[in-house]
């Protein structure tokens, strides 16, 4: 039987490359791969992490399975765990659904715990390792029917790369909060614009007292 993952980010393709489950597995890498998919005949299609738009005829001819950090039908939307960090909050639900014509809509196969604390790319590394090797294998493994949402639920906006300027934070863990929320390669690093400069903060470690980060200061084009 075959099965195909499709997704882009790092973390994600060095958990595809250690996969081990039965059946032939196969990666796709962009939307011109598409046809692809019916050349194969997929018994699932998973896409993680994927940032294109997937045109009904797929979605409604094969089952594809979508993986988001919320607990749906609650925190729908984009950027959600950076918004449940700003919120304060340490902790999320990812969910895995079937693909619908919404966003983060579909019905739901399960859902698992997972851990907010850390940097952004760590965070996104740990999701990567639920997905790849906890939630996959079960949806493979069991062929869940999954539950419609009920309710409307609630809604987060997608952060914008102008959002990474540090204006908000008005204490010390929430600087830290915002800085390590944003050091992965997926938003602009937390920044301060200053004259011609532009000063940008990675890899924060909250002390007593005082923050220490990675500083990177270049000229603004």
């Amino acid at each position: 039987m075959d099965y195909i993952v499709a997704t882009t980010k790092r973390w994600n393709l060095i958990k595809f490359g250690n996969l081990i489950l039965d059946g032939r597995w196969h990666l796709i890498s962009s939307p011109s791969e598409y046809d692809q998919i019916a050349e194969l005949n997929p018994r699932y299609v998973f896409f993680v992490h994927w940032s294109w738009r997937i045109p009904e005829e797929i979605y409604s001819r094969y089952e594809c399975v979508g993986f988001h950090v919320g607990d749906l039908p609650n925190e729908r939307g984009g950027s959600p765990i950076q918004n449940r960090i700003v919120e304060g909050i340490q902790h999320a639900t990812l969910s895995a659904f079937r693909i619908d014509g919404g966003i983060d809509t579909g019905d739901v196969y399960l859902k698992k715990a997972i851990c907010l604390n850390g940097g952004g790319e760590e965070i996104y590394m740990r999701v990567a390792d639920l997905i790849f090797d906890d939630m996959i294998p079960a949806i493979v493994r069991d062929n869940p029917t999954p539950t419609p949402q009920m309710g409307t639920g609630t809604w987060y906006q997608r952060r914008k790369p102008f959002e990474s300027e540090i204006i908000t934070p008005t204490t010390l863990p929430e600087l830290a909060d915002f800085i390590r929320m944003l050091d992965a390669d997926t938003y602009p690093p937390a920044l301060i614009e200053y004259g011609n400069l532009r000063i940008e903060f990675t890899r924060p470690s909250l002390k007593t007292g005082y923050i220490l980060a990675d500083v990177k200061i270049t000229e603004k084009e």
